[in-house]
C-alpha cells in the first residue's frame, strides 16, 4: 500500500499549489509554454478568424448570378462558423489570463490572410479559397508550435483546423461547378467551358 503514498502527496501538492494560484485561473504550474508568446499567437488566429468573417459577410450580400443563391448559403454557413472560432479562441485567450485582442486598428496587419472583396461569384470563391488555405498552412504551425507544452489550445486549434480543411473543400467544389457551368459570364471575359484544372 505504500506504493500509493507519492501519488496522493502528489494530489495534495496540486491541491496546495491551485490554492496558492486560484487568482491564475487556468493557468497552473504544470503549465509549460510560453504563455505570452500563445496569447500572441491566438491573437493572430483571432483577428483570421474576424477577417474572415468579415470577407464571407461581404461575399452573402454581393452574391449576384444564376447560382448566387446556392453560394450565397454557403457564404452564410462559413461566415457562421468562423465566428465560432472566433469565440473559441478569445474564450481560450481569457483561459490564458490574456486580452482578446478585438480592436478593429491593426486588424489586417494581425490577421494571416486577406480581406479581398473579388468582383464576380467565381472571384470570390476563389479569394476565400486562397484565405482558407492560407489559414490552414498557419494553422498547422501553430499546432506544431504548441506540441505537447498546451495540450488544450492544440485541440481546439486541431478542430480548428478540420473545420478550415472543410471550408477549403466546399469552396474547391463550388468552383469545379461553376467552371463547368461557365458562371458567371463577366463582360470582357470569354466565357470558360472547362473545369479549372485540379493542382
Amino acid at each position: 500500500m505504500s506504493a500509493k503514498k507519492p501519488f496522493l502527496t502528489d494530489i495534495e501538492n496540486i491541491r496546495r499549489r491551485a490554492r496558492e494560484h486560484i487568482d491564475k485561473g487556468a493557468i497552473t504550474e504544470g503549465y509549460s509554454a510560453d504563455r505570452d508568446a500563445v496569447v500572441k499567437v491566438l491573437n493572430e488566429a483571432l483577428a483570421t478568424e474576424i477577417v474572415c468573417v468579415l470577407r464571407y459577410k461581404y461575399h452573402y450580400y454581393m452574391a449576384k448570378g444564376i447560382h448566387a443563391k446556392s453560394v450565397a448559403a454557403e457564404f452564410l454557413e462559413h461566415a457562421a462558423e468562423e465566428q465560432g472560432h472566433a469565440d473559441r479562441i478569445a474564450e481560450r485567450i481569457t483561459q490564458l489570463d490574456g486580452t482578446p485582442n478585438l480592436n478593429p486598428e491593426g486588424l489586417l496587419s494581425r490577421s494571416h490572410s486577406d480581406y479581398a472583396e473579388g468582383d464576380d461569384l467565381v472571384d470570390m470563391l476563389k479569394e476565400d479559397l486562397v484565405a482558407e488555405r492560407i489559414a490552414i498552412d498557419s494553422y498547422r504551425e501553430i499546432i506544431q508550435y504548441l506540441g505537447h507544452d498546451d495540450p488544450t489550445t492544440r485541440r481546439m486549434m486541431e478542430d480548428i483546423l478540420a473545420n478550415e480543411e472543410e471550408h477549403a473543400e466546399d469552396l474547391s467544389t463550388l468552383l469545379d461547378q461553376l467552371g463547368r457551368k461557365g458562371e458567371p459570364a463577366k463582360p470582357g471575359k470569354s466565357r470558360g467551358t472547362s473545369a479549372p484544372a485540379h493542382h
